[in-house]
């Protein structure tokens, strides 16, 4: 009896990356494998890298998705700049089919609108594994941080770095990805002398390095499937895609297959 197994392959990576402002997550996106981006906010105009107009509204953003999907094209990496951005898109086509003014009071209020929300999210994320299983697509989440509360059941409630969406969407997006990156300035601690301090106190310092933080920390949200270092230098260049690339299997398997091919 012979049994019916599949040879294996890999998949490309789902990557979430967020971060302050202005630390580079576009740039992040530029510097991948043949991006093509999909904005739903202005921040390409420093950027020189093939993009959709400007999506204002949800059925825009899904309407790109569908031309990605269905049509041929030499694209290997898709970026979404930004969900954050992409959320209030997703609340205003709730708002819209629901005939409310705002997403509080969808549904009949009690949170519900934020329900209906994941509906569009979900859809959303169909058309993003759709690329990547079909067209062999990396799929690059671009979002801002937030810092808000986070209640430890084992400490004492502390401040953290979290994705900027609501709750519920935010998990679902951690969920959905393979990698999520937390992008910031590399913030190291040192002890003041006390013929300087009295109390011998501590002070932050760094020289403006930024780093991604691949492994969840207090201080953020962050995660991995792969085995990447819990710290990558972020610098201008885009080393940090050959660090990536040298730990996800599907670049691997995409670089051995090119050797033979060529």
């Amino acid at each position: 009896m012979t049994l019916s197994l599949e040879v294996k392959t890999h998949k490309p990576p789902r990557i979430l990356i967020y971060g302050p402002a202005g630390l580079g997550k576009s740039t992040f996106g530029a510097l991948a494998d043949s991006p093509v981006f999909i904005q739903t906010e202005d921040g390409l105009s420093a950027i020189d890298v093939p993009a959709f107009p400007l999506a204002k509204s949800y059925k825009e953003v899904m309407g790109y998705l569908g031309e990605l999907c269905t049509k041929d094209h030499a694209f290997k990496t898709l970026v979404i700049d930004s969900v954050d951005w992409l959320e209030p898109l997703i609340w205003s086509q709730i708002c819209s089919e629901n005939n409310v003014p705002t997403i509080e009071k969808a549904g009949g209020g009690y949170g519900k609108g934020f329900t209906m929300a994941l509906d569009l999210w979900r859809e959303y994320i169909m058309a993003l594994d759709y690329l990547r299983d079909h067209k062999n697509m990396t799929i690059i989440q671009i979002a801002h941080a937030q810092i808000k509360k986070f209640e430890n059941p084992e400490t004492e409630s502390y401040d953290r770095y979290e994705i900027k969406l609501h709750k519920a969407a935010a998990a679902k997006l951690q969920e959905h990805s393979d990698i999520v990156l937390f992008v910031n300035y590399f913030v190291g601690v040192t002890k003041e002398d006390k013929a300087f301090s009295k109390d011998g106190r501590k002070r932050a310092v760094g020289a403006g390095e930024r780093v991604l933080y691949t492994q969840e920390r207090p201080a953020a949200v962050a995660k991995n499937r792969y085995g990447l270092p819990e710290e990558i230098p972020f610098d201008k260049n885009g080393t940090y895609w050959n660090v990536i690339a040298g730990c996800v299997p599907f670049y691997n398997q995409t670089q051995v297959k090119e050797k033979k091919h060529g």
